[in-house]
């Protein structure tokens, strides 16, 4: 078991719904990357997402595109997001997953993208352009080193297909609310709740559910049906409204770190009040 494992375990015995907070790595800088982790467990967070910036985002809608864009400008690559856990690492034990594309994957090389995530203290990874149908190597690699594979599942996944990406799936299986980007809404689709019962019905692991969700109310109606509750673009919404300009790019307005503390409180605390 891996720290992802235990959250589960440790969660699912006490009847709780872990909260999972998706930011940026570099947006708008490393340091406010490391604050705002460290803010967010403070304030309820069970798992945090941390995104690789990606030049081509393709299951990122514009909220997270632009904050993948500001931080590219602090020259944000795989090394230095696994310094960055390193020192993370010597303050907390949250679960980090990194959330990312093939291309950084496959050009650091895939055999030393495992060995140096796991050495730094990362625990999971979701890769939205990276099929079940062609993970093997990734897969093989990730499980060496204890680095959980977290594959995506959507609303018109046939059950053929969903039944073997629920299989493959380690640490969670990542739900997309809705088909499409990501980006938050003000409504989700009435059947959410239905479409993830469905899927729990078909495996023992967790399921966590993301894409579009941005409210404390949406969290509690969706709590009751999910392992986990992942919000996003809500997050870097609010990052990117205390940015300022400083003439190379962007830097960390005042409140920022505790504005987005205060936002994590609320939605952890909608998985309490179901």
């Amino acid at each position: 078991m891996n720290r992802i494992d235990r959250m589960f375990s440790r969660l699912r015995k006490k009847g709780e719904t872990a909260l999972i907070p998706f930011i940026t790595t570099g947006d708008p800088d490393v340091a406010s990357t490391e604050a705002l982790v460290l803010e967010m467990e403070r304030q309820g967070a069970d798992l945090i997402e941390l995104g690789m910036p990606f030049s081509d985002p393709l299951a990122d809608g514009p909220t997270i595109q632009a904050a993948s864009n500001r931080a590219l400008l602090n020259d944000i690559n795989p090394e230095v997001l696994f310094n960055m856990v390193s020192r993370l690492r010597e303050k907390t034990d949250i679960p980090l997953v990194l959330m990312g594309y093939c291309n950084p994957l496959f050009q650091y090389g895939i055999e030393n993208f495992a060995r140096d995530a796991s050495e730094a203290g990362i625990d999971g990874t979701i890769i939205p352009d990276l099929p079940v149908d062609e993970a093997q190597e990734w897969n093989k690699a990730a499980r060496a080193h204890n680095i959980d594979n977290i594959f995506l599942v959507a609303p018109n996944t046939p059950d053929n297909r969903l039944k073997k990406i629920v299989k493959a799936s380690r640490g969670f299986v990542y739900y997309v609310s809705v088909t499409g980007i990501t980006g938050a809404r003000t409504a989700l689709p009435p059947a959410l709740s239905e479409g993830l019962r469905h899927v729990r019905e078909l495996t023992s692991k967790p399921v966590a559910v993301g894409f579009g969700i941005s409210e404390p109310e949406q969290v509690r109606m969706l709590s009751d049906a999910a392992d986990g509750i992942i919000v996003g673009s809500a997050i870097v919404r609010i990052i990117e409204s205390h940015l300022q300009a400083d003439g190379k790019g962007y830097r960390a307005g005042e409140g920022m770190i505790e504005s987005v503390g205060e936002f994590v409180h609320s939605l952890k605390e909608a998985t309490l009040n179901q």
